[in-house]
């Protein structure tokens, strides 16, 4: 656990990255589950509480234990995100007119974000070795 003031910071680092994972749920431009994962992260060091009260909600919580526990991000939550940012950085890249330097910044950092999520794994390793054993 950390001391008081690094506390404090990290519960209100917590509650701006839940606040605005829960804004990404209604904007298509900011993203959900990373800013989930973030307040996951902020809450396990400074209230176990709330870190447990993330962990037991419906929709976040299996995303969020599943990368806590095994480091894996599900096939269907990386289909949706492959989606979403093929879908919005297309129309940045097509129909908003801004320098091609910017354009290639959108391009290279939506090809980064993919990259990191189809280079994790979406099953446990159990499972993994369970389905080349057969």
């Amino acid at each position: 656990m950390l001391r008081g003031g690094q506390r404090i910071l990290f519960l209100i680092l917590g509650f701006l990255s839940l606040f605005l994972g829960v804004i990404g749920i209604f904007l298509p431009l900011l993203p959900t589950t990373p800013f989930a994962l973030l307040a996951a992260y902020f809450f396990s060091k400074s209230s176990h509480k709330i870190h447990r009260w993330l962990l037991d909600q419906k929709t976040l919580g299996p995303l969020i234990r599943d990368w806590e526990s095994h480091g894996i991000i599900r096939l269907k939550a990386k289909w949706l995100a492959t989606v979403m940012i093929v879908l919005l950085f297309s129309y940045s890249l097509l129909f908003v007119n801004v320098p091609h330097l910017i354009k290639g910044i959108v391009a290279l950092s939506g090809i980064a974000i993919l990259t990191f999520i189809w280079t994790r794994p979406h099953e446990r390793k159990e499972n993994l070795n369970n389905t080349k054993a057969k």
